[in-house]
């Protein structure tokens, strides 16, 4: 492997954003003033500034691919790259895989400005303050130089120290250090001495950590194999935050699609999803994955070869109708509780929204006739079995195939195809007695309870209502000093603190009803409640509920719980 050196006025003067460019995979940019400050405190103090990564692009090859502009004009409150217009670039370009913070913050200061609020809206520039002696602090933090982002060069009043605030910019204009050095004299004429000898070092050191040393080396990664630059590109962005698959090939389809700008749909339609109820987390992984899946006779395989142009036309013409399953979809199981944190496969979605694509009723979603709650029903059902099994935990693409296969060929959509989904998935529609025992021992809280709970209620109204995991028993009164303190053996401390904590000694609460019950002991808050509510939260009924007689409710609510978990199977 061999390294390209520049130096950084070659880069920001030639390269930047006439020959070099950033993908459409890039993160927008996110340092503040003081990250950039830092950098160039750190280039006059001849640290080094880490090495980068090019991804070359033969001439013939560019319009491939969508790339967006570097900042020179920051803007807080609109942070988004300008895209790139290549017309006129008659040879190979750039793009730029590792290094995209650096050489923006390089360009921001040499080249433009940073706008942001702080108070009210305020445009920066990069200024030195020449007449700053340069002192190393023992503080690794304390930078060396005075580099500030303002908005003039004028000296602060507060601050009684000497100050020439140099625009950084204005070093471009001088082709050598001796030019630069004979400016700075002329404009200090009748200053101190000492202070424009100063000012004279940094502006030398200055024109030469820009000009003379050649601080930038790049790795050139020159493979046409779009798929290895993926995963290049993911290796070396690994150190920060973790980039998906999908932003690669989110340059192809920008690239590819007539009408709509690719980036900006998937983006906003991503958005627009973790909205949806209590919030997700779906990236543009699932979104992408989702638009192969619900357009007709694509490959589903998740890889750059398949977002040819004719594809990407077709997804494009599709995109409303994938938009549409795919809310509805989210908007779906977000009604029955099913959140980011239990939502253990998001992959086991897509077969739902294939379902509402072929089903094609609009209304089905928010629909309350009898036949179609039901429905609703069955899919809930469906998907917390499924998780719970852990049907779709090593799911390849074969798998997601096949199901599409048995979708196709119903011909009845008027239910869910549990039965002929289960029966490929290799699952079974209910539980056995293993099953059923490893289940009770789910902890509260964790990525299962949930969906164990929420098959208990299966003639629940869940439309538009929260509900929480709440201790029957209340969770403080299991503190191991207040067992021992009522006098309670260390055996039945043992088994007191095996199942509080367990699907056993939990039951779904309205919010209200949760924050109402709080920590109320069982026995007394039980006589408030309707009539019905033992039989709603597959209570036992027992003639007392004190807390010494908590070891009789775990065995009786077990063998509740395990016959109606045995009953489930759709």
């Amino acid at each position: 492997m061999s390294y390209v050196p520049k130096t950084i006025g070659e880069v920001i003067l030639e390269h930047i954003n006439r020959t070099t460019f950033l993908p459409a995979m890039q993160r927008e940019y996110v340092w503040d003033t003081d990250g950039i400050e830092k950098l160039f405190d750190s280039i006059m103090g001849n640290y080094p500034i880490s090495s980068f990564l090019f991804w070359k692009v033969r001439e013939e090859k560019k319009n491939l691919w969508t790339a967006y502009k570097f900042f020179s004009d920051f803007n807080k409150e609109a942070p988004h790259n300008e895209e790139a217009n290549f017309a006129g670039i008659n040879q190979d370009i750039y793009l730029v895989l590792d290094g995209q913070q650096r050489l923006t913050s390089l360009f921001i200061g040499l080249k433009g400005s940073y706008r942001y609020f702080y108070y009210s809206w305020k445009k920066t520039r990069l200024y030195l303050n020449l007449f700053k002696e340069p002192k190393r602090s023992d503080n690794p933090e304390e930078l060396t130089y005075e580099f500030a982002f303002r908005e003039n060069d004028q000296p602060s009043q507060k601050d009684s120290r000497p100050q020439y605030w140099y625009l950084v910019g204005d070093i471009l204009n001088f082709s050598s250090a001796s030019a630069a050095r004979s400016d700075i004299r002329t404009k200090l004429s009748g200053t101190d001495s000492q202070l424009i000898e100063n000012a004279v070092v940094l502006i030398e050191e200055l024109h030469s950590r820009l000009f003379t040393e050649k601080l930038i080396n790049y790795y050139e990664e020159r493979s046409d194999d779009s798929d290895k630059v993926v995963e290049v590109f993911i290796r070396a962005n690994t150190g920060g935050k973790r980039l998906e698959y999908s932003d690669i090939l989110l340059s192809t389809a920008t690239a590819k699609w007539r009408t709509l700008n690719a980036r900006d749909e998937i983006h906003d339609f991503t958005d627009d999803v973790n909205d949806i109820g209590s919030g997700y987390n779906l990236g543009k992984d699932f979104v992408l994955k989702g638009a192969l899946y619900l357009t007709d006779s694509l490959p589903i395989q998740y890889r750059v070869k398949n977002f040819t142009r004719p594809n990407l036309e077709k997804i494009e013409n599709n995109w409303d109708s994938i938009k549409s399953n795919l809310r509805d979809t989210v908007r779906l199981i977000s009604r029955f509780g099913f959140g980011d944190k239990n939502l253990i496969s998001t992959l086991a979605l897509l077969p739902i929204a294939f379902y509402l694509k072929k089903a094609d009723k609009k209304n089905l979603v928010d629909s309350t006739q009898k036949d179609d709650v039901r429905n609703q029903l069955v899919i809930q059902k469906w998907l917390a079995i499924a998780l719970l099994k852990n049907a779709f935990g090593g799911s390849s693409d074969t798998t997601l195939k096949n199901l599409q296969d048995v979708l196709n060929a119903q011909s009845d959509f008027s239910v869910f195809p549990y039965a002929a989904i289960n029966e490929k998935l290799g699952i079974e529609s209910g539980f056995t007695d293993a099953e059923i025992n490893n289940l009770l021992t789910t902890a509260y809280g964790s990525r299962y309870s949930y969906l164990i709970l929420s098959l208990l209620y299966p003639d629940r109204d869940w439309r538009d209502n929260i509900y929480h995991e709440d201790h029957i028993f209340p969770k403080s009164s299991f503190a191991l000093k207040g067992l021992k303190a009522q006098g309670i053996s260390e055996e039945q401390i043992v088994n007191y603190q095996r199942y509080f904590n367990t699907v056993i000694n939990l039951q779904l609460l309205t919010a209200n009803e949760n924050l109402e019950k709080n920590a109320t002991p069982f026995n007394e808050w039980l006589p408030t409640r309707d009539t019905n509510f033992r039989r709603r939260h597959s209570l036992p009924d027992m003639d007392c509920y004190g807390f010494d007689k908590f070891m009789d409710f775990v065995e009786k609510r077990r063998i509740l719980i395990a016959e109606k978990l045995k009953q489930i199977a759709m």
